[in-house]
Order: C-alpha cells, then structure tokens, then sequence
C-alpha cells in the first residue's frame, strides 16, 4: 500500500472515494437513526472539502480515506473509510497517525470526531487509537443522543484552556 496522498478539488479520484465512502458506510443503512450524512455527499461536496480542509487516501484507488477540518480548537476527523478488502491492516490508523502530525503543524492541540451511538464497534476500534469520549449530541429533531464525541490530545502541541 502506498503512503497517504492529499487530495485536491480536480483529482479524478474522488469519484473513487465518494464510491469507497458509500461501499464502507453501506453496513449503517436501517442502523443508525437519522440516516448517514453520506447520502447527501457529492462529488461537488468532495470538491469543497478539498478547499476548505482536506481529504487524503491511500491507494489507487483509495482503499482508504480520512477528511480533516481544521476547526479553532481542534482538527475534526469526519468520513474516515476503509475497504473491506483492506480493513485490519492498519489503515485507519496510519491515517489517524496522518491526522495528528497535521493537527500539530497547524498548532491544533486535539483531534475530535463522531461516530453514531449505535455503532459501538467502532467507538471500540477508535478508543484503541487513544480516543476518548467526551460528550453526546443529538441531530435535529431528536430528543436523545444520536453522536458521540470522541477526542485524542496531539503530542507535542499546547493545550488551550
């Protein structure tokens, strides 16, 4: 497998990771409550991502991909998505890894997610990358927790009070 590679706005392969997001999220259909926000992703939204965060992947085609968005506090991880085919081998993590050497170039003291309540296996696979939950939220329209939050502090970055 290669090493991760930034994506730009006009790279042909964010036809390739629009498809992967969609395969790997597949298994959330008539689990998760409201439906995956992967639904409304667009090659245009993918696009966008690329200009106002980033999306790397692994592979070509991407077996594997991570956005990041830069926010004031912290660096949010959203969609990260790895192949059937390749999960196991350590390609979350190598872009977890990813992650947090580009939350401590751009001076950002935390990674932050979210991963649906339901989907416990997956805050199981993310506390043994030294995430730890932090709090719940709910989507709109619901009056129970939909989310959990789940933070990692970046070695080697000063921590904001």
């Amino acid at each position: 497998m290669t090493a991760p590679r930034r994506l730009s706005p006009d790279d042909p392969s964010l036809r390739d990771v629009l498809d992967l997001i969609q395969r790997s999220f597949a298994f959330m259909e008539g689990r998760i409550d409201p439906p995956s926000s992967m639904h409304r992703l667009t090659l245009a939204a993918l696009q966008d991502q690329c200009r106002d965060g980033e999306i790397w992947g692994i592979g070509t085609p991407p077996a594997a991909c991570i956005f990041l968005t830069p926010r004031p506090d912290c660096l949010y991880l959203g969609k990260l998505a790895v192949d059937e085919t390749h999960r196991g081998t350590g390609l979350a993590r190598t872009l977890v890894e990813l992650a947090a050497t580009r939350a401590a170039a751009l001076g950002l003291p935390v990674l932050r997610l979210q991963t649906r309540v339901e989907l416990t296996k997956n805050h199981a696979a993310f506390a043994r990358m030294g995430f730890r939950k932090t709090g719940e939220t709910a989507h709109p329209g619901f009056d129970r927790p939909t989310s959990v939050t789940m933070e990692k502090p970046v070695p080697g970055t000063p921590a904001r009070v």
